[in-house]
């Protein structure tokens, strides 16, 4: 799979630069018993969902919204896009993520965890199989024994624009 470059540089929590084009500082979550990060700057806030209210005529990936504190958070399940099972207990946790004005729950199975990595933590992706497998994920973390994708939240969240006005047209 092609995947987009690494993610922008950002300073690691001790104010020392951090390795060239890797987060310092990541948001570890669980998707169908499978690990993956998201850079820390792009979290908003962990919440546990307690409803979910559909959404009539919205991409598949919209699980629907939910009412965090009075503010209505649409709620994606990522599961299906990074082809993973869909099946099963469903997602307990949100993970508020953000870039620019764009927000969004994502659905996560456990409370997420956060860790500092340092660079040889980051290992290159895999550059084979079909261009669009998944374009969520820019390269590969190794967290003790356990490997997980970094996902891209521009990308993902440029994704949810796109299927959302397709939705629309329809």
């Amino acid at each position: 799979m092609d995947l987009p470059g690494p993610p922008t540089q950002v300073l690691a929590s001790v104010g020392t630069a951090a390795p060239a084009g890797y987060p310092s500082r990541v948001c570890l979550i669980t998707l169908s018993g499978g690990l993956f990060a998201l850079d820390l700057r792009s979290v908003r806030e962990v919440f546990p969902v307690e409803s979910i209210t559909p959404v009539p005529g919205m991409p598949s990936v919209l699980s629907g919204v939910t009412n965090l504190r009075g503010v209505v958070v649409p709620l994606v399940d990522v599961r299906a896009l990074l082809g993973l099972s869909t099946g099963g207990t469903p997602p307990k946790f949100g993970v508020v993520i953000h870039h620019g004005a764009n927000q969004v729950g994502v659905l996560v199975d456990q409370v997420p965890e956060i860790r500092t990595v340092q660079q040889d933590q980051f290992l290159p992706a895999p550059q084979t199989g079909e261009a669009a497998a998944q374009p969520f994920v820019s390269t590969i973390l190794r967290i003790e024994d356990r490997l997980g994708g970094l996902l891209e939240v521009p990308t993902l969240l440029a994704h949810m624009d796109s299927a959302g006005s397709r939705a629309g047209n329809t």
